[in-house]
């Protein structure tokens, strides 16, 4: 089965929640660290959902080349076979 997410993705979307939580409690409050630390969460969180995104589209492109370089060894095989059946 495939993965949908990965954890950094995961990880990344938590932190960016966190981050506007603390974000809003703190400037409801008046705590301005608070309030900053919610802002360097979402950067954060975001940081690392673009990491888990690139891996995902890099499995991809692996997945991807993989399916192509077995479909041209199955070609060279099919090729060389008839060479062979002709002489």
């Amino acid at each position: 089965m495939e993965q949908l997410v990965n954890k950094e993705q995961v990880k990344g979307k938590v932190n960016q929640g966190v981050g506007k939580v603390k974000q809003s409690v703190g400037e409801v409050v008046g705590n301005l660290g608070l309030a900053n630390r919610g802002v360097v969460d979402q950067a954060a969180g975001a940081a690392a959902e673009t990491f888990g995104n690139t891996k995902e589209a890099a499995k991809r492109i692996r997945g991807t080349r993989r399916k192509a370089a077995v479909k041209k060894s199955d070609q060279v095989r099919h090729n060389v076979s008839k060479a062979v059946e002709k002489t």
